[in-house]
């Protein structure tokens, strides 16, 4: 239970870090920003929503609770995929603008991708272990 607790937490941290980071700069497209902003505001509450059900112990009543777990995750990491690459978008877009926002956005895009990887690595591990 340790490791099913650990990782949506290390995510919900890179995800955190990924909506600061993008609320933080002066942005450069509003419609590709603005999913980065959505999927990774969304995704941290319903993790965080996941997160406590483990701690009351919610997932101890149902039999399916894997799969929903693992199908969330996984979804969850391909919604961060595609933000991830949007938000590269928008690091391109800003780099002649200002050289701030185009290290933030660096930074933003850079914990995207860590954290889609980390949802994607959770979604397998629950589905196999």
């Amino acid at each position: 239970m340790a490791q099913t607790i650990l990782c949506p937490r290390r995510s919900q941290i890179f995800g955190f870090w990924v909506w600061i980071l993008v609320a933080a700069t002066q942005v450069a497209d509003p419609l590709l920003q603005g999913w980065v902003m959505y999927v990774s505001l969304t995704s941290f509450l319903i993790s965080l929503m996941f997160l406590l059900s483990y701690v009351f112990g919610f997932y101890k009543r149902f039999e399916s609770w894997k799969i929903l777990d693992s199908l969330y995750h996984g979804t969850t990491g391909i919604l961060y995929m595609s933000a991830a690459v949007l938000q590269v978008h928008a690091t391109i877009m800003s780099e002649t603008k200002d050289l701030k926002n185009y290290y933030i956005n660096t930074a933003a895009s850079l914990f995207a991708f860590i954290t889609s990887l980390l949802y994607i690595l959770h979604a397998f591990s629950i589905y196999y272990h």
